[in-house]
């Protein structure tokens, strides 16, 4: 039976903390950025986190259950 390919776009997307959780980058932040605020724009700086209800289908992506 052949190996099971890990999913390449969530590959580059999400990363597994140490503690288990799963972070990405969060959206909005590429370009016209001079109608968002400084509040906005230095929020979206920040790592997000994977909600529960999509971790197991992030999970799944990854290969890791």
């Amino acid at each position: 039976m052949p190996k099971v390919k890990t999913n390449s776009s969530a590959k580059k997307r999400f990363k597994v903390t140490a503690t288990g959780e799963i972070t990405y980058q969060k959206s909005f932040k590429r370009h016209i950025l001079t109608k968002k605020s400084k509040k906005r724009k230095r929020a979206l700086r920040k790592d997000g986190l994977v909600v529960p209800a999509n971790k197991d289908f992030v999970m799944r992506l990854l290969r890791l259950k």
